[in-house]
């Protein structure tokens, strides 16, 4: 199994569907504008076959070269969106979930209207510039998972009913009901109201708020934030979007009630940022959770003696584990069924769905590479990266005991 984003590079095209006017061009090389534009012939090229396809009735998805896999997706027959990845390994899924993404933070930060009632194209194109680093945060080797997973990333705070109490007395003096904690891009805790919202918005806006330079306080539609230490950001969603000087409190009589009588239970959220479980957690392995609303990348514990540590460095395993979570999630685990009609005709085949499968990657000698389980019970599933000394025959078991672990924090 090829690792996920370790050479190449991923080139991201907006068009305006009926006209092809290409309305941005970004890359995973970063660099000015300029340097990341791709031949005008490349993308008329790329452009011109999916519309032909369209004309034909075909629908163009994908399609592969030796060293390029390329997605298309068109979203309200308005934007076209096309991504280029030279990256070894890359899947089709990852691929089609940052389309998905990226329309997701077009829409966020320009809104739907704009976006498939297009008047005026230059306009249009100065306005998507505020997407620019949200859309550029997908391109890059972020730590964060949601991208993927299409699930809030989060963190497990020893003393969470501390910190949930202040930030829904925080929410309300602020006069919403939408608020969240976040450190690193992932949720701390959040209001009731706040978890309801949709995916992608639940998955967005706290990425919007990781993806931005530190800052005291911050008007960013839709959302103001504050940083109370660094890294270490509340933050509440206004949908008439005022100015942080119309807030119903003064910012600093809000973080003065609400935040500084927890200020030692925040400093203790700062390193949970790359962990997600606090020190201490008796997990030994390394291991990416997800289920609705929940997602984090569990880094393994220090301890060198345990049998079951991976000796990957994070980088790697970060991208060993998305490249299975791409093949369990394309091959072995599909989506529940959405509605009713779809449960029921579906039945027999997921009575045959796969619960547990294992992969092992790097060198084919025995006693080496890496294995990789993933295990699926209900809503959850559980990936775990183990070392080459890991038995084969307990895996399932190791899986299964790590599932129950965690359960209780979800």
């Amino acid at each position: 199994m090829g690792e996920e984003g370790t050479e190449g590079t991923v080139h991201l095209l907006c068009l305006a569907a009926s006209s092809g006017v290409p309305l941005f061009c970004r890359s995973s090389r970063g660099g000015p504008p300029a340097r990341q534009q791709l031949p005008f012939s490349v993308i008329g090229s790329l452009n011109g076959v999916h519309m032909f396809g369209q004309n034909l009735e075909v629908q163009l998805s994908s399609a592969r070269t030796e060293d390029t896999t390329v997605v298309w997706k068109n979203f309200h027959d308005s934007i076209t969106l096309i991504v280029l990845s030279s990256e070894e390994g890359t899947s089709e899924l990852r691929l089609e979930r940052l389309l998905q993404m990226v329309f997701g933070a077009m829409v966020l930060l320009v809104g739907l209207e704009e976006l498939t009632n297009i008047r005026n194209v230059e306009r249009l194109k100065k306005e998507l510039r505020a997407s620019y680093r949200l859309v550029d945060s997908f391109l890059g080797d972020s730590e964060r998972i949601g991208d993927l997973t299409q699930c809030v990333d989060c963190v497990v705070p020893p003393e969470v009913s501390l910190l949930q109490e202040a930030l829904s007395g925080f929410a309300e003096a602020a006069g919403t009901a939408f608020g969240s904690l976040v450190v690193s891009g992932r949720v701390v805790a959040a209001t009731e109201s706040w978890w309801r919202l949709g995916t992608p918005e639940a998955v967005l806006l706290p990425w919007l708020v990781g993806s931005l330079p530190p800052q005291a306080a911050r008007d960013y539609p839709p959302r103001p934030s504050f940083a109370l230490i660094p890294s270490l950001v509340p933050s509440v969603l206004r949908p008439r979007g005022p100015l942080l000087s119309s807030l119903p409190t003064p910012p600093p009589l809000l973080l003065d009630r609400w935040w500084q009588p927890v200020l030692d239970p925040l400093r203790t959220c700062v390193p949970l940022g790359p962990r997600a479980l606090p020190a201490g957690f008796p997990l030994h392995v390394d291991g990416l959770v997800g289920r609705v609303g929940w997602g984090a990348l569990i880094p393994s514990s220090p301890d060198r003696d345990t049998p079951f540590l991976a000796e990957p460095s994070p980088e790697q395993r970060r991208r060993l584990l998305r490249s299975f979570y791409s093949l369990v999630t394309a091959t072995h685990f599909p989506p529940e069924p959405g509605t009713p009609e779809d449960k029921v005709e579906d039945a027999a085949q997921r009575a045959q769905v796969p619960r547990a499968c294992y992969l092992v990657s790097g060198p084919e000698e025995p006693g080496t590479g890496w294995r990789l389980v993933a295990l699926q019970l209900g809503p959850r599933r559980l990936l775990l990266l183990v070392s080459a000394q890991s038995p084969t025959h307990g895996l399932r078991s190791l899986a299964t005991h790590t599932l129950h672990a965690l359960t209780p924090l979800l």
